[in-house]
Protein backbone atom coordinates (compact mmCIF):
# COMPACT_ATOMS: atom_id res chain seq x y z
CA UNK A 1 0.00 0.00 0.00
CA UNK A 2 1.31 3.68 -1.31
CA UNK A 3 2.01 5.34 2.14
CA UNK A 4 -0.27 8.33 2.69
CA UNK A 5 0.85 11.72 2.96
CA UNK A 6 0.17 14.85 5.03
CA UNK A 7 -0.66 18.17 3.81
CA UNK A 8 2.25 20.06 3.58
CA UNK A 9 3.82 22.16 6.60
CA UNK A 10 1.15 25.15 6.47
CA UNK A 11 -1.83 23.26 6.87
CA UNK A 12 -0.41 21.45 9.88
CA UNK A 13 0.21 24.75 11.43
CA UNK A 14 -2.98 26.44 10.33
CA UNK A 15 -4.59 23.46 12.07
CA UNK A 16 -2.17 24.10 15.15
CA UNK A 17 -3.19 28.05 15.44
CA UNK A 18 -7.07 26.37 15.23
CA UNK A 19 -6.75 24.28 17.91
CA UNK A 20 -5.03 27.16 20.00
CA UNK A 21 -7.66 29.49 19.09
CA UNK A 22 -10.59 26.88 20.45
CA UNK A 23 -8.70 26.43 23.74
CA UNK A 24 -8.35 30.01 24.23
CA UNK A 25 -12.10 30.82 23.55
CA UNK A 26 -13.61 27.44 25.54
CA UNK A 27 -11.15 25.22 28.29
CA UNK A 28 -13.73 22.65 27.04
CA UNK A 29 -13.19 22.23 23.67
CA UNK A 30 -10.51 20.08 22.81
CA UNK A 31 -8.82 19.92 19.45
CA UNK A 32 -6.52 16.51 18.48
CA UNK A 33 -3.24 16.54 16.23
CA UNK A 34 -2.79 14.32 13.30
CA UNK A 35 -0.26 12.12 13.32
CA UNK A 36 1.56 10.72 10.28
CA UNK A 37 -0.26 7.20 10.35
CA UNK A 38 -3.93 6.50 9.28
CA UNK A 39 -4.18 4.20 12.10
CA UNK A 40 -2.96 7.11 14.88
CA UNK A 41 -6.12 9.69 13.39
CA UNK A 42 -8.67 7.14 14.18
CA UNK A 43 -12.20 8.58 14.76
CA UNK A 44 -13.59 5.22 16.15
CA UNK A 45 -10.94 5.30 18.96
CA UNK A 46 -11.96 8.29 20.48
CA UNK A 47 -14.27 8.11 23.19
CA UNK A 48 -14.58 11.59 24.28
CA UNK A 49 -15.99 12.65 20.65
CA UNK A 50 -20.22 13.31 20.72
CA UNK A 51 -22.80 11.66 19.34
CA UNK A 52 -22.77 14.43 16.76
CA UNK A 53 -21.65 18.02 15.68
CA UNK A 54 -17.72 17.44 16.57
CA UNK A 55 -15.48 15.27 17.32
CA UNK A 56 -11.79 13.59 15.61
CA UNK A 57 -12.44 13.08 11.70
CA UNK A 58 -10.05 11.65 8.93
CA UNK A 59 -11.17 12.35 5.26
CA UNK A 60 -8.89 10.60 3.12
CA UNK A 61 -8.32 11.42 -0.69
CA UNK A 62 -6.19 10.68 -3.59
CA UNK A 63 -3.77 13.71 -4.47
CA UNK A 64 -4.54 14.72 -7.92
CA UNK A 65 -5.59 18.33 -8.24
CA UNK A 66 -10.06 18.20 -8.21
CA UNK A 67 -9.80 15.65 -5.23
CA UNK A 68 -7.36 17.60 -3.13
CA UNK A 69 -9.73 20.30 -3.90
CA UNK A 70 -13.01 18.71 -3.00
CA UNK A 71 -11.27 17.25 0.04
CA UNK A 72 -10.42 20.94 1.08
CA UNK A 73 -14.07 21.58 0.47
CA UNK A 74 -15.08 18.96 3.02
CA UNK A 75 -12.37 19.86 5.34
CA UNK A 76 -13.29 23.89 5.91
CA UNK A 77 -16.85 22.54 6.33
CA UNK A 78 -16.71 20.10 8.55
CA UNK A 79 -14.32 22.20 10.86
CA UNK A 80 -16.91 24.85 9.97
CA UNK A 81 -19.47 22.46 11.79
CA UNK A 82 -17.40 21.51 14.97
CA UNK A 83 -14.64 18.83 13.96
CA UNK A 84 -11.32 18.59 14.54
CA UNK A 85 -10.47 17.04 10.66
CA UNK A 86 -7.20 15.84 9.46
CA UNK A 87 -6.85 14.96 5.98
CA UNK A 88 -4.44 12.47 4.49
CA UNK A 89 -3.70 12.87 0.62
CA UNK A 90 -2.36 9.40 -1.22
CA UNK A 91 -1.87 8.16 -4.95
CA UNK A 92 -4.53 6.07 -5.44
CA UNK A 93 -7.90 4.61 -4.17
CA UNK A 94 -6.06 1.92 -3.37
CA UNK A 95 -4.09 3.54 -0.70
CA UNK A 96 -7.27 4.58 1.07
CA UNK A 97 -9.56 1.52 0.62
CA UNK A 98 -7.26 -0.09 3.17
CA UNK A 99 -8.27 1.92 5.78
CA UNK A 100 -11.90 2.79 5.32
CA UNK A 101 -13.85 2.33 6.98
CA UNK A 102 -11.88 2.15 9.90
CA UNK A 103 -9.13 4.49 10.52
CA UNK A 104 -10.53 6.70 7.72
CA UNK A 105 -14.10 8.09 8.38
CA UNK A 106 -14.88 10.03 5.02
CA UNK A 107 -13.70 10.00 1.80
CA UNK A 108 -14.43 12.54 -1.76
CA UNK A 109 -15.36 9.92 -4.00
CA UNK A 110 -17.13 9.48 -7.65
CA UNK A 111 -20.07 6.85 -7.29
CA UNK A 112 -18.78 4.66 -10.25
CA UNK A 113 -14.97 4.50 -9.65
CA UNK A 114 -15.69 2.97 -5.95
CA UNK A 115 -18.56 0.95 -6.67
CA UNK A 116 -16.60 -0.23 -9.20
CA UNK A 117 -13.59 -0.84 -6.58
CA UNK A 118 -15.74 -2.54 -4.26
CA UNK A 119 -17.07 -4.92 -7.25
CA UNK A 120 -13.86 -5.57 -8.25
CA UNK A 121 -12.82 -6.78 -4.52
CA UNK A 122 -15.35 -8.86 -3.94
CA UNK A 123 -16.08 -10.47 -7.19
CA UNK A 124 -11.72 -10.70 -8.90
CA UNK A 125 -10.30 -8.36 -11.19
CA UNK A 126 -12.62 -9.87 -13.80
CA UNK A 127 -15.71 -9.38 -12.70
CA UNK A 128 -17.86 -7.71 -15.09
CA UNK A 129 -17.91 -3.56 -14.55
CA UNK A 130 -20.74 -1.52 -13.39
CA UNK A 131 -21.29 0.86 -16.60
CA UNK A 132 -25.26 1.52 -16.59
CA UNK A 133 -27.18 4.08 -16.32
CA UNK A 134 -27.00 7.29 -14.44
CA UNK A 135 -25.11 8.23 -11.13
CA UNK A 136 -28.33 7.37 -9.05
CA UNK A 137 -28.95 3.81 -10.78
CA UNK A 138 -25.20 3.03 -10.59
CA UNK A 139 -25.30 3.76 -6.70
CA UNK A 140 -28.38 1.42 -6.35
CA UNK A 141 -26.90 -1.49 -8.38
CA UNK A 142 -23.74 -1.06 -6.00
CA UNK A 143 -26.16 -0.77 -2.65
CA UNK A 144 -25.29 -4.29 -1.60
CA UNK A 145 -21.49 -3.81 -2.09
CA UNK A 146 -21.87 -0.55 -0.14
CA UNK A 147 -23.73 -1.91 2.46
CA UNK A 148 -21.21 -5.23 2.71
CA UNK A 149 -18.13 -2.89 2.82
CA UNK A 150 -19.59 -0.69 6.35
CA UNK A 151 -20.14 2.41 3.52
CA UNK A 152 -22.41 4.94 2.63
CA UNK A 153 -23.19 7.62 -0.23
CA UNK A 154 -24.52 10.83 0.81
CA UNK A 155 -26.04 12.89 -1.58
CA UNK A 156 -24.63 12.08 -5.58
CA UNK A 157 -23.97 16.27 -7.15
CA UNK A 158 -24.73 16.80 -10.75
CA UNK A 159 -21.12 17.46 -10.67
CA UNK A 160 -19.51 14.51 -12.72
CA UNK A 161 -15.90 13.69 -13.81
CA UNK A 162 -14.87 10.83 -16.18
CA UNK A 163 -11.60 9.42 -17.45
CA UNK A 164 -10.74 11.16 -20.26
CA UNK A 165 -7.94 10.69 -22.17
CA UNK A 166 -5.91 13.25 -24.37
CA UNK A 167 -3.58 13.86 -27.31
CA UNK A 168 -1.48 16.68 -28.55
CA UNK A 169 -3.33 18.76 -30.96
CA UNK A 170 -0.45 18.29 -33.27
CA UNK A 171 -1.08 14.61 -33.16
CA UNK A 172 -4.73 14.76 -33.61
CA UNK A 173 -4.70 17.14 -36.66
CA UNK A 174 -1.60 14.66 -38.33
CA UNK A 175 -3.81 11.88 -37.48
CA UNK A 176 -7.38 12.61 -37.87
CA UNK A 177 -8.36 11.83 -34.54
CA UNK A 178 -11.36 13.06 -32.79
CA UNK A 179 -12.73 9.85 -31.43
CA UNK A 180 -10.69 6.91 -29.16
CA UNK A 181 -11.98 5.07 -31.89
CA UNK A 182 -9.93 6.63 -34.36
CA UNK A 183 -7.10 5.01 -32.65
CA UNK A 184 -8.17 1.44 -33.30
CA UNK A 185 -5.43 -0.22 -34.44
CA UNK A 186 -2.41 1.89 -33.61
CA UNK A 187 0.46 1.27 -31.10
CA UNK A 188 0.58 3.87 -28.41
CA UNK A 189 2.38 4.47 -24.77
CA UNK A 190 0.35 5.41 -22.42
CA UNK A 191 1.12 7.85 -19.27
CA UNK A 192 -1.58 7.41 -17.15
CA UNK A 193 -2.62 6.63 -12.84
CA UNK A 194 -0.79 3.52 -11.64
CA UNK A 195 -3.94 2.04 -11.07
CA UNK A 196 -4.81 2.29 -14.45
CA UNK A 197 -3.49 -1.27 -15.57
CA UNK A 198 -6.68 -4.01 -16.41
CA UNK A 199 -9.55 -1.30 -15.67
CA UNK A 200 -12.24 -1.66 -17.86
CA UNK A 201 -12.53 2.47 -17.71
CA UNK A 202 -9.33 2.64 -18.34
CA UNK A 203 -6.45 0.45 -20.06
CA UNK A 204 -8.23 -2.45 -20.46
CA UNK A 205 -10.90 -0.94 -22.32
CA UNK A 206 -8.68 0.84 -24.22
CA UNK A 207 -7.38 -2.23 -25.25
CA UNK A 208 -10.46 -4.55 -25.57
CA UNK A 209 -12.72 -1.94 -26.76
CA UNK A 210 -11.26 0.16 -28.43
CA UNK A 211 -8.50 -2.16 -30.36
CA UNK A 212 -5.59 0.02 -29.22
CA UNK A 213 -2.43 -1.26 -29.22
CA UNK A 214 -1.25 -0.38 -25.47
CA UNK A 215 2.58 -1.29 -25.91
CA UNK A 216 3.67 0.38 -22.66
CA UNK A 217 1.80 2.06 -20.06
CA UNK A 218 4.11 4.82 -17.83
CA UNK A 219 2.49 5.40 -14.27
CA UNK A 220 2.60 9.11 -14.66
CA UNK A 221 0.13 9.96 -12.65
CA UNK A 222 -3.16 10.97 -13.09
CA UNK A 223 -4.01 14.28 -14.87
CA UNK A 224 -0.20 15.06 -13.36
CA UNK A 225 2.33 17.65 -14.56
CA UNK A 226 4.62 14.30 -15.83
CA UNK A 227 1.75 12.52 -17.79
CA UNK A 228 1.35 16.59 -19.29
CA UNK A 229 4.94 16.64 -20.21
CA UNK A 230 5.28 12.93 -21.71
CA UNK A 231 2.29 13.34 -24.05
CA UNK A 232 3.91 16.57 -25.15
CA UNK A 233 7.91 15.54 -25.31
CA UNK A 234 6.38 12.90 -27.19
CA UNK A 235 7.30 10.33 -25.09
CA UNK A 236 3.70 8.81 -25.01
CA UNK A 237 1.42 9.48 -27.25
CA UNK A 238 -2.14 8.92 -24.79
CA UNK A 239 -2.20 10.45 -21.73
CA UNK A 240 -4.93 9.78 -18.78
CA UNK A 241 -6.85 12.52 -17.15
CA UNK A 242 -10.67 14.21 -16.51
CA UNK A 243 -13.47 15.56 -18.18
CA UNK A 244 -13.30 18.77 -15.81
CA UNK A 245 -9.47 19.25 -16.78
CA UNK A 246 -9.25 22.83 -17.02
CA UNK A 247 -5.80 22.88 -17.66
CA UNK A 248 -5.73 21.59 -21.79
CA UNK A 249 -6.23 23.74 -24.27
CA UNK A 250 -3.66 26.42 -22.60
CA UNK A 251 -1.04 23.82 -23.72
CA UNK A 252 -1.97 22.43 -26.74
CA UNK A 253 -3.71 19.42 -25.80
CA UNK A 254 -7.29 17.50 -26.56
CA UNK A 255 -9.23 14.86 -25.15
CA UNK A 256 -10.62 12.62 -27.86
CA UNK A 257 -14.41 11.41 -27.41
CA UNK A 258 -14.88 8.25 -25.62
CA UNK A 259 -17.75 7.03 -28.44
CA UNK A 260 -17.55 3.65 -27.27
CA UNK A 261 -18.82 4.68 -23.63
CA UNK A 262 -16.79 2.90 -22.12
CA UNK A 263 -16.55 5.03 -18.67
CA UNK A 264 -19.43 4.64 -15.84
CA UNK A 265 -21.04 7.59 -14.36
CA UNK A 266 -18.83 9.12 -11.83
CA UNK A 267 -20.98 11.44 -10.01
CA UNK A 268 -19.04 13.33 -7.33
CA UNK A 269 -20.43 12.27 -3.85
CA UNK A 270 -19.23 12.21 0.01
CA UNK A 271 -19.01 8.39 1.25
CA UNK A 272 -18.97 8.14 4.58
CA UNK A 273 -18.25 5.05 7.08
CA UNK A 274 -21.87 3.98 8.36
CA UNK A 275 -20.47 3.64 11.88
CA UNK A 276 -19.34 6.97 11.99
CA UNK A 277 -22.16 8.26 9.75
CA UNK A 278 -24.60 6.80 13.13
CA UNK A 279 -22.56 8.55 15.31
CA UNK A 280 -22.55 11.85 13.27
CA UNK A 281 -25.77 12.00 11.71
CA UNK A 282 -25.02 16.05 11.09
CA UNK A 283 -22.67 14.94 8.95
CA UNK A 284 -24.87 14.60 6.11
CA UNK A 285 -26.26 18.37 6.77
CA UNK A 286 -22.88 19.42 6.23
CA UNK A 287 -21.72 17.64 3.44
CA UNK A 288 -24.99 17.35 0.83
CA UNK A 289 -25.56 21.19 0.78
CA UNK A 290 -22.05 21.53 -1.24
CA UNK A 291 -23.06 18.66 -3.71
CA UNK A 292 -26.35 20.52 -4.06
CA UNK A 293 -24.14 23.60 -5.20
CA UNK A 294 -21.85 22.06 -7.19
CA UNK A 295 -22.06 21.28 -10.97
CA UNK A 296 -19.48 20.04 -13.93
CA UNK A 297 -19.27 23.93 -15.65
CA UNK A 298 -18.36 25.14 -12.22
CA UNK A 299 -16.17 22.25 -10.77
CA UNK A 300 -13.96 22.87 -14.91
CA UNK A 301 -13.75 26.46 -13.55
CA UNK A 302 -12.48 25.72 -9.94
CA UNK A 303 -10.37 23.19 -11.87
CA UNK A 304 -8.50 26.19 -14.20
CA UNK A 305 -7.83 28.06 -11.25
CA UNK A 306 -6.07 25.98 -9.07
CA UNK A 307 -4.08 24.19 -12.28
CA UNK A 308 -4.09 27.48 -14.97
CA UNK A 309 -3.97 30.03 -12.43
CA UNK A 310 -1.88 28.39 -10.28
CA UNK A 311 -3.96 29.35 -6.85
CA UNK A 312 -3.66 27.11 -4.06
CA UNK A 313 -6.89 25.13 -3.67
CA UNK A 314 -7.76 25.47 0.13
CA UNK A 315 -8.00 29.38 -1.56
CA UNK A 316 -10.30 28.41 -3.95
CA UNK A 317 -12.27 26.15 -2.09
CA UNK A 318 -13.00 28.79 0.59
CA UNK A 319 -13.81 31.93 -2.06
CA UNK A 320 -16.35 29.38 -3.26
CA UNK A 321 -17.79 28.22 -0.41
CA UNK A 322 -18.18 31.94 1.03
CA UNK A 323 -20.16 32.40 -2.56
CA UNK A 324 -22.35 29.44 -2.28
CA UNK A 325 -23.07 30.85 1.42
CA UNK A 326 -22.11 27.71 2.33
CA UNK A 327 -19.35 29.21 5.43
Amino acid sequence: MTRPTTRPTQRTLRHGVAALAALTLSAGFLTGCAGDDLASDSSSDDSSAAASGGGKLTIASQSFGEAELVADMYEQLLENAGYDVTVKLVGSRDAYMADFPGDVDVVPEYVGGIVNYLNTAANGAKATAFTQGDGQEMADAGKSLLDDAGITLLDLSSATDTNAFFVTQEYADANSLTTLSDLKGTSVVLAAAPDCEGRADCEAGLVDDYGIDVTKLLPLGYASDQTYKSVLDGESQLGETSTTDGALASQGLVVLDDDQKIQPAQNLVPAVSSDFLDAHPDVADVLNPLMAALDTDTLTELNGEVSVDRQKPEDVAKQFLTDAGLL
